[in-house]
Order: C-alpha cells, then sequence, then structure tokens
C-alpha cells in the first residue's frame, strides 16, 4: 500500500487528536485522557511548541473505512541525558487497526529515527505498556531494548496533585 510519512502541520491537528483518542481507547485507559483539544493545539502548534509529530498518509483511493487519510501518528520531543547527550521521546506511536501490517508503523518509526540522527540525538527513548505485548514485540524487532528489565531504571511520575503539593513545601 502507499503511504507518505510528513511532517505534521497544524492543520492535521484534528487527526492527530483522533488518533490519539483512539490509541488510548485501544489501550483501554480512555478514562485517562483529560487534555483538552485546545490545549493539545497550543502545546502542539502554538508559539513554543512542546512536541513534534509524524503522520502517515495514505492516497484518498486507499482512505479508511470513516474517510480519513490521515492513519498513522509518531508524536515526540526532546529530551537530554547527561550521560549521553541529546535524545528524542517517542510519547506515541499509532497506527489505525485497519492499517496495521502495511509497514506504516515501521516507517514511522524509522522517519523518526532519522529526525532524530538530523537533531544530533544518541537516544531514542519509549514507555510501552505491559499489557501491549505486540508493541514490546515490534521495537524489540527493530533493536530496542528494554531498560527496566535489563538495567534496573524505573519510570517515576508525580501526577498533578503530587506535583501540586510538591511545588507548595517550603524549599
Amino acid at each position: 500500500m502507499d503511504f507518505t510519512i510528513r511532517p505534521a502541520a497544524k492543520s492535521d491537528c484534528k487527526d492527530i487528536w483522533r488518533l490519539i483518542r483512539e490509541l488510548a481507547i485501544y489501550e483501554k485507559v480512555v478514562d485517562e485522557v483529560v487534555l483538552s483539544y485546545e490545549e493539545f493545539e497550543r502545546d502542539g502548534f502554538g508559539k513554543n511548541p512542546l512536541f513534534e509529530s509524524l503522520v502517515a498518509e495514505v492516497p484518498e483511493e486507499n482512505k479508511s473505512k470513516e474517510g480519513f487519510t490521515v492513519v498513522g501518528v509518531a508524536l515526540f520531543y526532546y529530551t537530554y541525558c547527561t550521560w549521553k547527550g541529546r535524545a528524542v521521546y517517542l510519547e506515541d506511536l499509532y497506527v489505525m487497526t485497519e492499517f496495521r501490517g502495511c509497514g506504516i508503523g515501521k516507517g514511522l518509526l524509522s522517519t523518526l529515527a532519522k529526525v532524530a540522527k538530523e537533531k544530533l540525538c544518541t537516544l531514542l527513548e519509549l514507555d510501552v505498556l505491559d499489557q501491549n505485548s505486540r508493541s514490546r514485540a515490534f521495537y524489540a524487532a527493530k533493536g530496542a531494548w528494554d531498560v527496566t528489565a535489563m538495567d534496573n531504571w524505573h519510570t517515576l511520575r508525580f501526577d498533578a496533585v503530587s506535583l501540586n503539593k510538591l511545588a507548595n513545601e517550603a524549599p
């Protein structure tokens, strides 16, 4: 199947938002999506974008059952590792179910790797839910390794309540 991978434009924001919501439904965590569309658009396509995206687009003749031509997304941002240098963090990679197995996920990941190399990044990092064995296998097949299992690193998070409490503590 023909498809194109390209940097997202502001005009793609509604499609990206749709795909991110589909991913949350797929991962059975849709109740955790509390961000509004307006916040999402501001954060990705406003004056100081906090993330970038790549989109996968198919020709009109191959559009989805619902009529969409943007069928995949890779949403990412840059970080820094004090041991390794510049890094890119892949927040989400999602391909609509009916387009899986066509190389679109591989195309998004490969294009992101090229972007990372152009930005002089030495690492591409991501998290995958334990229950998502299919995705873990996909990334492993492309050369990713499980840092938690191999190096005993753990991802920690302060949620909004914890963050507010911490911010209000005296220094």
